[in-house]
């Protein structure tokens, strides 16, 4: 298939430096749109809302909603045209199985290949401390995220790739200097790696941490090559094909658990 119109989404606003480094990179080959939120909807995984004000923007429209929003708005009504859905770049990267149903950015994609259109789902890996988020990014900084990007709208498309898969999650490496070379890039999986902690304070409060960003900082994550996690610490671009969620296990045995029901609801009777 061939690509002229691109659909641009994300969860971190229309106002985003990752968002607006990937409407610069894509603008030079496509006629690019952004239907993006209005402020920051990070997190909030698929959640849709009932009704959203939008209003125009220099990129393409403002949508006061979720990132889900903005693709079955843009599809539906803003954007019909659209070949490609692109959402991101993320500032923070989605690694991990465990993230991809909590991201706005994968959720984006997630919703479009339910529309039957291609998508990227783009974040970038910022590395730090537990403040890593208030970092100020530069566009430089978005590089290895925004030429990987527009490379594989460009080749994935081409190649009839979106036949056998439906979205790809994409994370880059931050770019450590105007003359970076390209980040050698990688196909991923989503590690299966789970290490989410509650704790309890007594008073009625349960904090959640995530060690992993820990261990990522000091490049020691439990992830063979392979995986999305190894691959961004590594300093290379993960590329994990991805197909929608929800798939049906016709030979998971429950058609004999279905077929007792009746006998085993009479018996309690």
């Amino acid at each position: 298939m061939s690509v002229e119109r691109v659909l641009l989404t994300n969860d971190d606003g229309i106002d985003a430096a990752g968002l607006r480094a990937l409407y610069d990179s894509l603008a030079a080959d496509y006629d690019v749109v952004a239907v993006a939120p209005t402020g920051d909807r990070s997190s909030v995984g698929r959640a849709l809302s009932e009704d959203v004000d939008v209003a125009d923007h220099e990129l393409g429209y403002a949508v006061d909603g979720t990132p889900v929003d903005c693709v079955v708005a843009g599809l539906d009504a803003l954007v019909p045209d659209a070949d490609v859905v692109v959402a991101g770049c993320n500032e923070g990267a989605n690694l991990g199985a465990y993230t991809l149903g909590r991201s706005g950015t994968v959720s984006a994609a997630v919703e479009a290949a339910f529309f039957d259109v291609p998508a990227v789902a783009t974040s970038m890996y910022v590395p730090g401390g537990d403040d890593w988020w208030k970092r100020e990014l530069k566009p430089a900084e978005f590089a290895h995220a925004a030429s990987a990007t527009r490379y594989l709208v460009a080749e994935a498309t081409a190649t009839g790739a979106f036949d056998r898969v439906d979205y790809l999650n994409v994370n880059a490496p931050i770019a450590d200097g105007e003359h970076d070379g390209p980040a050698p890039m990688r196909v991923t999986s989503p590690s299966p790696w789970y290490g989410m902690e509650a704790a309890h304070d007594g008073n009625g409060r349960v904090r959640f941490s995530d060690p992993i960003w820990g261990k990522m900082d000091a490049g020691d994550v439990p992830d063979p090559v392979g995986t999305d996690r190894r691959a961004v610490v590594d300093g290379e671009v993960s590329v994990s094909p991805l197909s929608v969620p929800h798939a049906a296990e016709p030979d998971a045995g429950i058609d004999e658990l279905a077929a007792g029901y009746g006998r085993a609801t009479e018996t309690t009777r």
